[in-house]
Parts: C-alpha cells; sequence; structure tokens
C-alpha cells in the first residue's frame, strides 16, 4: 500500500472514531457524521480507481447503545426507581470495595460522602454531596461507568436504588426516600449555583499574558506562614505529647492531671487513662468520614461530636436528626458511657430508624476506647 493510500485510509478510520465519539456529546450528531464518513471513505480511490468502501451507516440500534447519556434537566432518564434502603445493598455489594462503607474512600478511590463546608478550604473536599452540581450526574456516570471492571451491569432500577442512597449518605435524603425519573430531574444538589462559565480568557488572561517581573518586584517580603496549612497545629501540645507518649510506650514524665483537658470556663476534666484514649483514638478513624471532633469540626454526614459523652441526645444545632432519634430526645435520652455503648454495639438495632449506616462495634474494649477518647475532646 502507498503511503497515499495509507495516509487516507488512517483519516477515514479517524472520522469513523470521531462519530462514535460525538454519540455521547449530541445524540443527533451521529447519524450525519456516520453518512458524512462513508461518503468520505467512497471517495478515497487509489490511483488505480479501487474503491477503499470503508465504513457504513450505524444502525438505530447501535445510535440508541451509544446515546445513554443523561441531561441536568432529566432528558435521557429511564423509568424506574429505587429507595436507599434497597440502595444500601448494592452499594456493599457493588460499591463499598473501592469508595468504603460509608462513602469514605479506601485507598486513593474518590470519597462519594461528607465534605460538606469545606470548599473555601485550603484542601476541599469535593464530594457528591459538597461539589457536584447536577443529580443526573451521579445516575449518568453509576449507569455509563459503574461498578468498576463491570460497567453498565446495573438495571435502571438498580441505578436508582444506589443514587438515592449515595444521597443518604450525604444527609441530602432521609432513610425512607424513593428516588424516581420525577425526584431526580426535580432534586436541586448544594452546590447548583456554585459553578458560573468559564471567563478566564476575559478576565484573566491579559493578567498573565504579561511581561512577567524576574527581579526587584517587591521592597520588601513579609513572612505570613510557615506551613502549607496551618490550622492543624494541636492547641493542647502536653495532651499530645503525653497520647504519643502512650503510644509508643515512652515515658515521658507527662502525669495523666498534666494531660488533663480543660473545659471553657478554665476547669479541669478528668480524663481516661492516655493508654485508652490514644486506642480509640486509632478506633476513630473508621467514624471520620461522618463525623469530626476538635476544633474547628462541623457537621458532616453527622453531627459534630465535641462533648456529646453525658450530654443531650440530637442536641447539635444544624444537624437534622432522624425522626427516630429526635424521639428519643425528646423523651430525655443522654449519652452517658453505658447508652453510647449500647448504641456503639449495633446502632440500628439499639435505634430502629437510625441515619446512622455504621453496623457498630462488637469488641467491648474498642467501645470504651472510642468512648474515652471522644470524652477527652472538648465542647
Amino acid at each position: 500500500m502507498s503511503r497515499s493510500v495509507e495516509r487516507r485510509t488512517r483519516f477515514a478510520i479517524a472520522l469513523c472514531g470521531i462519530a462514535v465519539a460525538a454519540t455521547a456529546i449530541a445524540p443527533e450528531m451521529p447519524s450525519r457524521l456516520m453518512a458524512s464518513f462513508t461518503m468520505t471513505a467512497q471517495a478515497q480511490t487509489v490511483p488505480t480507481g479501487e474503491e477503499l468502501a470503508l465504513g457504513r451507516l450505524a444502525t438505530p440500534d447501535e445510535i440508541a447503545a451509544w446515546d445513554i447519556d443523561i441531561r441536568p434537566d432529566g432528558a435521557g432518564l429511564p423509568d424506574g426507581s429505587g429507595d436507599v434502603w434497597t440502595g444500601e445493598e448494592l452499594y456493599v455489594e457493588n460499591c463499598a470495595s473501592c469508595h468504603g462503607d460509608f462513602g469514605e474512600s479506601i485507598g486513593r478511590w474518590p470519597q462519594l460522602a461528607g465534605g460538606q463546608g469545606t470548599l473555601t478550604r485550603d484542601r476541599p473536599v469535593k464530594t457528591i454531596g459538597s461539589y457536584w452540581p447536577y443529580l443526573s450526574t451521579v445516575y449518568d456516570y453509576v449507569h455509563r461507568a459503574m461498578p468498576f471492571g463491570d460497567a453498565q451491569s446495573l438495571s435502571d432500577d438498580d441505578v436508582y436504588a444506589i443514587t438515592a442512597y449515595l444521597l443518604y449518605l450525604n444527609d441530602l435524603v432521609d432513610d425512607d426516600f424513593v428516588l424516581d425519573r420525577e425526584a431526580l430531574a426535580g432534586f436541586d444538589m448544594p452546590n447548583v449555583n456554585g459553578f458560573y462559565p468559564d471567563d478566564r480568557a476575559e478576565t484573566e488572561f491579559g493578567v498573565f499574558s504579561a511581561p512577567i517581573c524576574m527581579e526587584d518586584c517587591r521592597n520588601e517580603v513579609e513572612i505570613t506562614a510557615r506551613a502549607e496549612v496551618v490550622d492543624v497545629t494541636p492547641d493542647d501540645e502536653t495532651a499530645r505529647l503525653a497520647r504519643e507518649a502512650a503510644a509508643t510506650g515512652e515515658n515521658s514524665g507527662i502525669t495523666e492531671a498534666d494531660a488533663q483537658v480543660t473545659t471553657p470556663d478554665g476547669a479541669a476534666a478528668p480524663t481516661s487513662d492516655p493508654d485508652l484514649i490514644a486506642q480509640g483514638e486509632g478506633v476513630f478513624r473508621q467514624c471520620k468520614s461522618c463525623h469530626q471532633v476538635g476544633e474547628g469540626a462541623g457537621n458532616r454526614t453527622g453531627p459534630v461530636l465535641n462533648g456529646v459523652v453525658g450530654h443531650q441526645a440530637g442536641a447539635v444545632e444544624g444537624f437534622r436528626y432522624s425522626g427516630a432519634l429526635e424521639k428519643k430526645a425528646e423523651a430525655g435520652l443522654v449519652w452517658t458511657q453505658e447508652e453510647l455503648a449500647a448504641f456503639l454495639t449495633a446502632p440500628r438495632d439499639y435505634l430502629p430508624g437510625t441515619k446512622m449506616v455504621f453496623r457498630g462495634l462488637r469488641d467491648e474494649e474498642e467501645r470504651a476506647a472510642v468512648i474515652a477518647y471522644l470524652q477527652s475532646i472538648e465542647e
């Protein structure tokens, strides 16, 4: 084959690839592109007059198989529905091995839940609940590409159910929520107004195209910080050293009394054994995808847990609790160590209807350790 013929052949094949790719962008384009491709291929002739005869029109079934995108207004959504608890079963079976039981992620797979209120921070957590502007994108991606390695194996009802469960993990719906085409098309995501047209060509290009200053650009330099992130230094250095010493088995000379935390009024609040606190901090890693503690903590999928031990249940401001917990709180539930231990053993058995999807800590020592750790956190 001559180089001329080879180039024309590659060009025709490239046109075919463009036609296939364009289907995902605009469903009305593929038939026109494929028709154009066919005519182009037939027009390519070798010097001897032999036609290449590459390509053909895509069939309606082939176009339908490519045309599976879902638009922000719900166009393209199929009939069907799915509820939160069906979605949980499907999620655990198909998704949790990569994304974690609660959307917290495993390894370097994407985190799917939490991150609310972090987009203005130095290190934002971009999840479905904190960042994604359209729920249709969630359905479209799960339908098109998940589960990993077995894409498009889920039924339409399965995808609706998993999408409903992802909303639940992000505290955007209650546990009795059912998602269908109408509900999805009308669902407003928290960050829907957080996006705007890309105007960098008008607002930034001129600035960064100007000549760059290479020397004597500022008269003086002021150091304002010495760390990439400046809000992570522990306030209680003594307590931190005590925990580290306990974790390594070293004797730091710091007593338990030295490591006591203080309440806002300055009174000492007794803590548990530093060894137990250090162990509980490790156990609490299972909870961090949903709950935050410490200075600057905010509500995520679950409420802030600062000062939870010994305090009234359902009292964190700004968090939307389940109806089941609200009833318990109205009845006077206080999170004593005993009540917390019972709840953490099996949350759904202790409180049917709870929004907490964690299966529980079956190990008594782990429960005692995490409660001690929570008790050491300032309110």
